[in-house]
């Protein structure tokens, strides 16, 4: 059976003219999908029965079965879901001033290999699918739907590196993004990349207004390559160069990310480090407070301590954010929820 949600409006019209229907069929199929986030086909009610019964018999509409949930005390909702092959991923609400945020999973398990990370628990078993990473938001979509909400903000930013499976995170994000689909704004998603330069260079003639974010985490090559083995590949002054051509033809802003970890990355020497290494560049530091994972040798710097280090970073005239901490009394780290599940069955 062929996933729906695999299919952008382009491919429902070739679709429905092959079967010998007329082509703003897709457009009537496109809005049950994504207007009305209808759960079955029987529910698209301008359809013919026919038409009705030709779609079930080749496609399904839900790819995801909900596992386990967790909701922190801050909001934060981490979900486990199942897919139909029963591979298991997450997802990641998140209530901000401004609005919900979610978090989307591209591949089951990690090959990065981050030190630091608990996606790197479980290795990559393969890529998600366009339908099953649009599918996460969908289900989040419809749990709001309950309450009157609606999602303000995606970040491509959990289980696996986006540009390791580049085609269909980009056809996910054209249907999220398509006010015929889900209808969220290109500024308001994110997609982060520990650095894969190959993608970056791709990503930066799509002519999109997606942002793009890197996962930093380090001041210098010595400590990156420790944390981030992909740095052994990329090392910072290519990653760099390749960033400011991105920003040159592209005219927009990048985020840096930084996780703070206690007396790893956030020194004074650090500071120094990064105001070098961003001297000249339209960006600005997300300071990132570390969620622990137990399986992991590190520990988040204390509230004091990110404090002070981002006033070193304001000394130094870098621009720079200090997240708020989320979902720490929940397994809200990357991989966390799907890796201690795992051990438990």
């Amino acid at each position: 059976m062929k996933r729906i949600y695999d299919y952008d409006l382009k491919d429902l019209e070739e679709y429905v003219v092959s079967k010998g229907y007329k082509k703003y069929k897709a457009k009537q199929i496109y809005h049950w999908l994504y207007k009305k986030r209808v759960s079955s086909f029987d529910e698209m009610t301008d359809l013919s029965k026919d038409f009705i019964t030709e779609l079930k018999d080749e496609f399904i509409i839900e790819n995801l079965t909900l596992v386990t949930s967790q909701v922190s005390k801050d909001g934060t909702t981490k979900y486990l879901f199942s897919l139909t092959d029963g591979s298991l991923i997450e997802s990641v609400l998140m209530v901000f001033d401004y609005g919900y945020s979610a978090c989307i999973t591209t591949q089951i398990g990690c090959n990065m290999g981050c030190t630091f990370c608990a996606s790197g628990l479980l290795k990559k078993v393969r890529d998600l699918s366009a339908g099953e990473i649009l599918n996460q938001i969908v289900y989040i979509q419809k749990e709001l739907d309950k309450k009157g909400e609606r999602l303000a903000n995606i970040v491509v930013m959990g289980t696996g590196e986006p540009f390791d499976n580049y085609d269909n995170v980009m056809k996910a994000l054209s249907i999220i993004n398509d006010p015929l689909g889900i209808e969220i704004g290109a500024r308001h998603i994110s997609v982060s990349t520990c650095g894969v330069i190959p993608g970056i260079k791709r990503f930066s003639k799509e002519k999109v207004q997606y942002n793009l974010a890197i996962s930093l985490h380090a001041s210098n090559d010595e400590l990156r390559s420790r944390l981030m083995p992909i740095n052994n590949a990329y090392h910072l002054s290519e990653l760099m160069s390749t960033l400011k051509e991105y920003s040159k033809e592209n005219n927009r802003r990048l985020t840096f990310e930084y996780l703070l970890l206690d007396g790893i990355n956030d020194t004074e020497k650090n500071a120094d480090e990064l105001k070098e290494l961003l001297k000249g560049m339209n960006a600005y530091i997300n300071l990132i407070p570390y969620n622990n994972v137990k399986e992991k040798d590190y520990h988040t710097s204390s509230e004091k301590k990110a404090l002070m280090f981002y006033d070193m970073l304001k000394k130094r005239g870098v621009s720079v954010t200090l997240r708020q901490k989320k979902g720490d009394d929940i397994d809200a780290a990357c991989g966390q929820l799907r890796a201690n599940y795992s051990k438990g069955n």
